[in-house]
């Protein structure tokens, strides 16, 4: 399932959803669907960005629910070596507090007042970056839950009746026509559209008054 496994994921068959839950969970049924050779094509779906997740179902049930979980890695490996000599001086970026070190391209003129800051040029753009964060929340939250539900939508939903107006719903922020439009679909993919778009159409009014 790649290296970033989603905490949750939904499957479905044609336009039935078959499993919903965590991905060992998700697998097995749909492996369990894939075995009893029934034709329609199975999707997996992240549960928070509906990016598609690629599984391996060759083999036997273990053989795919031990690829799924990945290879076991131990916990050393995982935080990177300790540091047995304490006397040995640290690279910078600070590892042990999760720090990671990027370029950065900036003009002239931010890096002086970066500087200039208490702290210097990292501290300065942590607290702006935590600050666009906090000011930005709620915004982010609907751009993601738009993207997340389009993403859905394109996938299982294109050739469905409705479906362009249905888009043009749910980046405008009308959910009373959204709602119409995605009736008709087939009931799970209609109700998990409604479950992904759901902060998208129903948060906007408290983020434009916070503006």
């Amino acid at each position: 399932m790649g290296e970033a496994n989603p905490k949750h994921c939904t499957a479905f068959q044609g336009s039935r959803r078959i499993a919903s839950g965590e991905p060992v969970q998700v697998a097995m049924a749909v492996k369990e669907v894939i075995d009893r050779g029934e034709g329609e094509p199975v999707l997996i779906f992240d549960h928070i960005t509906s990016e598609l997740i690629e599984v391996d179902f060759r083999g036997a049930m273990n053989d795919v629910l031990q690829r799924v979980k990945g290879p076991v890695v131990e916990s050393e490996q995982l935080e990177g070596p300790v540091d047995k000599d304490k006397s040995v001086p640290r690279g910078p970026g600070r590892p042990r507090l999760g720090v990671v070190s990027r370029e950065v391209g900036l003009l002239p003129r931010h890096w002086d007042w970066l500087n200039s800051q208490p702290g210097g040029a990292s501290v300065a753009l942590r607290k702006l970056v935590e600050e666009a964060r906090r000011i930005y929340s709620d915004r982010d939250k609907i751009r993601q839950s738009q993207e997340a539900a389009y993403r859905f939508m394109s996938a299982m939903a294109g050739n469905l009746p409705g479906f362009e107006e249905a888009t043009r719903a749910l980046f405008a922020g009308d959910p009373g026509r959204f709602d119409s439009l995605v009736a008709p679909w087939p009931i799970d993919i209609r109700n998990h559209a409604q479950t992904l778009s759901y902060v998208a159409l129903h948060n906007r009014e408290s983020v434009n008054s916070a503006q």
